[in-house]
């Protein structure tokens, strides 16, 4: 018997994701079926390394956390993809409650917002879901290398669970992109804290 391809695969944990969400399920359920997307995803998209300087990054988390968890919250829907991107999460220090439309084009939900980075550094992206985000340079449309993953520890902090770190240059619009097959992961916070400066040149 061949070995099923990734993408039966993901079409098959598809299937049975949309079967559970018709017919209800548990918590639990839900985890196994988007552990299972998520392991799926990672492999096509190519998997994120895990963040080597952890203890580091759990001083940002903790400054993120505090925010995550106290405010200032500010509630955005984020654009469908391919309408224009108007929303802008680029405030520091605040907690942005966002929500994803139902995607037209495909299953599930989707959306963008945009982000401009003031300065040039590493950034980490903190959210209160396991799935991550693509990040797209607006004026080019290209994607934006993913440096690593950091899991948040529960006793780091309870309200984010994912942060992803990421590269960026300073006044440049980038767009960031959300996909969620269930609904509850259609609905998340997203804290934005800079990780690391470029060195002056």
């Amino acid at each position: 018997m061949k070995p099923q391809s990734l993408f039966q695969k993901s079409l098959l944990a598809t299937s049975v994701a949309l079967l559970l969400t018709g017919c209800g399920t548990t918590a639990a359920e839900e985890e196994v079926t988007q552990s299972e997307l998520s392991t799926d995803e990672s492999a096509l998209l190519g998997m994120l390394p895990s963040c080597e300087e952890p203890e580091e990054l759990a001083e940002v988390v903790e400054h993120a956390c505090i925010h995550a968890e106290l405010g200032p919250f500010e509630p955005v829907t984020a654009a469908a993809l391919g309408a224009p991107v108007l929303v802008d999460v680029s405030t520091p220090h605040t907690a942005y409650n966002i929500t994803l439309p139902s995607s037209a084009t495909s299953w599930g939900w989707a959306g963008r917002v945009s982000f401009l980075p003031d300065e040039s550094g590493e950034f980490a992206f903190l959210l209160s879901r396991h799935r991550g985000l693509r990040i797209y340079d607006a004026a080019t449309g290209l994607e934006v290398a993913r440096e690593c993953r950091y899991q948040v520890p529960t006793e780091v902090c309870g309200a984010l669970k994912t942060a992803i770190v990421v590269d960026l240059e300073a006044d440049t619009e980038y767009h960031l992109e959300f996909r969620s097959i269930l609904s509850r992961n259609a609905a998340f916070s997203l804290v934005i804290e800079e990780a690391a400066h470029h060195p002056e040149e």
